[in-house]
């Protein structure tokens, strides 16, 4: 079934006047930041914070790592009109329990968003992550991809970016105020590829700018991605979690240094010197 969606992407940046250290105007770039507000077949579900590059995208693979939907199959239509601030979601057929499953609501370190609902260890044990590795120099090739693409970041500052890979090879970069917005998006990006069932994510690298934390951990999972890459750090629970879930998780990365946190063995790491 198709899903029919709106291409409402707004300008990522505004030209401002500001004073340097040498109190002299200058006109610099900054970030987009917009409310959108959530809508599911007519009732407000929560209100984004984003730069509103793929908003349809943001709010599909909002509504997949919240677990509210199981396939785009399930969705009719998603509508974002920006000058009401607002993305409407018509779903086929309803979102079962829908208030009761969106009554509990955890905070997270989230920027751009902020909470999640339900319970975030749910159902993990069922998630499959596969046997997917990466080479290192994939992972070397794949981090002068990043350093080479062109971005919002790069012209405005104060923005994530994350970045879906096969090997070396980008498949989507996309900017947000929050890295959790991206993530999203990416997720949303996922569901739509091929004929409604989806893009796999076993063979998959997920690359962020921001930490790894337990939600991004679990949204990575969730899509099904078994190595990410950040070129922050981690935190306890988001490595607790790798740890469990059998996900690699590489951070500090940046040129040919990283730190390998969790499953080394999905990378393709040197056998060190005997005694070492």
């Amino acid at each position: 079934m198709t899903v029919h969606l709106t291409r409402a992407s707004a300008p990522l940046t505004e030209r401002v006047l500001a004073v340097d250290e040498l109190g002299q105007a200058v006109e610099v770039s900054i970030p987009a930041e917009r409310a959108l507000t959530l809508y599911v077949d007519k009732r407000e579900l929560v209100t984004l914070m984003t730069l509103g590059a793929h908003p349809e995208w943001l709010v599909l693979g909002y509504l997949r790592n919240q677990r509210l939907l199981a396939g785009p199959a399930e969705l009719a239509s998603i509508t974002v009109d920006w000058d009401a601030g607002a993305a409407a979601v018509r779903t086929r057929h309803g979102i079962a329990d829908l208030e009761m499953r969106t009554r509990r609501r955890t905070v997270t370190s989230g920027c751009g968003q902020g909470s999640v609902f339900g319970d975030l260890m749910a159902d993990l044990e069922a998630l499959d992550l596969g046997a997917g590795r990466l080479a290192l120099d994939d992972l070397y090739g794949l981090l002068n991809a990043i350093r080479l693409q062109e971005s919002t970041y790069k012209s405005a500052g104060s923005v994530h970016g994350c970045a879906l890979f096969e090997g070396q090879r980008m498949l989507l970069f996309v900017e947000d105020v929050g890295r959790h917005n991206a993530i999203d998006t990416i997720a949303g990006w996922m569901w739509l590829q091929g004929d409604g069932g989806g893009l796999r994510g076993d063979d998959k690298v997920f690359y962020t700018t921001g930490r790894l934390t337990s939600e991004m951990v679990i949204k990575a999972a969730q899509m099904g991605v078994p190595i990410v890459v950040s070129r922050s750090g981690i935190t306890q629970m988001g490595l607790q979690l790798a740890r469990r879930l059998g996900l690699c998780a590489v951070g500090r990365a940046l040129n040919r240094r990283f730190l390998c946190y969790s499953a080394p063995e999905r990378l393709g790491l040197p056998v060190p010197p005997h005694g070492a």
